[in-house]
């Protein structure tokens, strides 16, 4: 019954995932198969599905450095950071997710996927802080950015870079979170709209 309500993968998916695309089809399969039923996507996301979650993520990917360690926090159902595992094999992936459950999801699809870059750990970012530090550090639909930057910029190395999905309200959120910006000294700021040429614009913040 999913499957027939779920979104057929667009038309321009084998150009946008090149090689990674078999990998993306079997895990937009396991989401219609188990995504519902354990709650790492809403009912009426499945139409939705390869727009609005995974091709959303995969927008990331282009953005990552070459060989760059990575760590995405609230990953939940493997957004972006199964995604990301997926598309840029040439980049380390730590997904920290606080639920069990999603946890023993995320261990599944990366053994089912053969994901050899990505690693998941159990907890909160705050956890972490003073235990791992990476190059870039990703976000997709977790909190404000006036909560999110103290919680990511201590796992960041020095030189290394937020990459944060947001929505049509960023600018309101980057204008509430001007204090947090300036305590962590954050100079260099932008937010770029990607992906409006083929699918549904996808707001990032980027900061360095």
């Amino acid at each position: 019954m999913n499957s027939v309500n779920c979104e057929a993968a667009p038309e321009y998916i084998a150009d946008f995932a090149g090689d990674n695309l078999g990998k993306l089809r079997l895990f937009a399969d396991a989401l219609v198969a188990q995504g519902t039923e354990l709650g790492l996507i809403g009912p009426f996301e499945l139409p939705r599905l390869w727009t609005r979650h995974i091709v959303n993520s995969g927008l990331l990917a282009p953005l990552l450095r070459p060989q760059a360690s990575v760590v995405d926090i609230g990953t939940g159902g493997g957004f972006p950071g199964i995604v990301l595992a997926i598309m840029r094999p040439d980049v380390t992936i730590k997904m920290i997710e606080p639920m069990e459950r999603r946890c023993t999801w995320l261990h599944g699809q990366i053994a089912n996927l053969e994901l050899s870059n990505a690693q998941v750990m159990r907890g909160r970012a705050e956890e972490y802080h003073g235990a791992v530090e990476v190059d870039q550090v990703t976000a997709r639909a977790v909190t404000a950015l006036r909560k999110l930057i103290p919680i990511t910029a201590p796992l960041l190395k020095p030189g290394g870079e937020m990459l944060f999905l947001k929505g049509e309200s960023v600018e309101a959120e980057i204008e509430a979170a001007l204090k947090v910006i300036r305590k962590y000294k954050i100079t260099n700021y932008r937010v770029a709209v990607l992906g409006a040429d083929f699918t549904e614009p996808t707001r990032v913040f980027i900061a360095g």
